[in-house]
């Protein structure tokens, strides 16, 4: 009698039946379960490099036609410096060819003796904005100050001072002094200060400050560099130079 081992060893086996053939459905969702990953990270790693060459391009980006350095103390107040930048558009020209003219002021403040991490966060921006040329002109509140720490402006005659010669010519001009910019219709601006709300003239804060131009001593200068000096010649028109 056969032991049950061979019984079982020789018992009739039906070989499988072939699968049923995948619908076209099912092959995608069979493709997408072993692939997903690999198109998920290929989009993140897409969507990365487009950013990456968006902000490299500036595509979508305001480029600014001209650009100001304010070095002051205090920030200057929102309304003030956007009205300032509104100002000296209209008296500015389309350099870069984009169909309009945008003047950027850029902010650079100390805050004071008691905003230490402030005031060299807004110093190295400084040096970043000098280094890469990025202002032409300049608003200080302290401009004796400032031509002593980094001898970089232009004197009132269109030359440049010696690197490092302590010159002390004219270089710059007070905002009150020049009357194409005192005549300029800045508004007034309110600003929250210590929690109270302070309203003020925008003509009467700038004419505290002094304007100057930068001074290029390398081949390496300000974008549109013959379109802003012809704009510095029309602000300071009439001015004692």
């Amino acid at each position: 009698m056969a032991s049950e081992y061979l019984k079982w060893k020789y018992r009739d086996v039906k070989p499988d039946e072939k699968p049923a053939p995948l619908t076209g459905r099912a092959k995608r969702a069979n493709w997408w379960h072993y692939h997903k990953w690999l198109v998920l990270g290929g989009i993140v790693l897409a969507l990365a490099l487009g950013d990456i060459l968006w902000h490299a391009l500036g595509i979508g980006q305001v480029r600014p036609d001209y650009e100001i350095a304010y070095v002051g103390r205090d920030p200057l107040p929102e309304d003030t410096a956007a009205a300032v930048e509104n100002a000296l558009a209209g008296l500015g020209q389309d350099c870069n060819g984009d169909g309009r003219t945008v003047v950027r002021l850029n902010q650079y403040v100390s805050g004071g003796e008691d905003n230490a991490d402030y005031a060299y966060a807004s110093a190295t921006r400084l040096m970043g904005d000098m280094e890469d040329c990025e202002s032409y002109f300049f608003l200080l509140d302290d401009p004796d100050r400032f031509q002593r720490e980094h001898q970089i402006l232009r004197l009132l005659d269109g030359t440049l001072p010696d690197e490092g010669s302590g010159d002390d010519r004219p270089f710059a001009l007070a905002w009150a002094d020049c009357p194409v910019l005192a005549g300029l219709d800045l508004g007034s601006y309110t600003q929250t200060v210590l929690g109270e709300h302070v309203t003020g003239d925008s003509q009467t804060l700038m004419a505290g400050l002094y304007i100057a131009r930068r001074g290029f001593w390398t081949e390496k200068t300000a974008a549109f560099l013959p379109e802003c000096d012809g704009l510095w010649e029309l602000l300071t028109e009439g001015a004692d130079l």
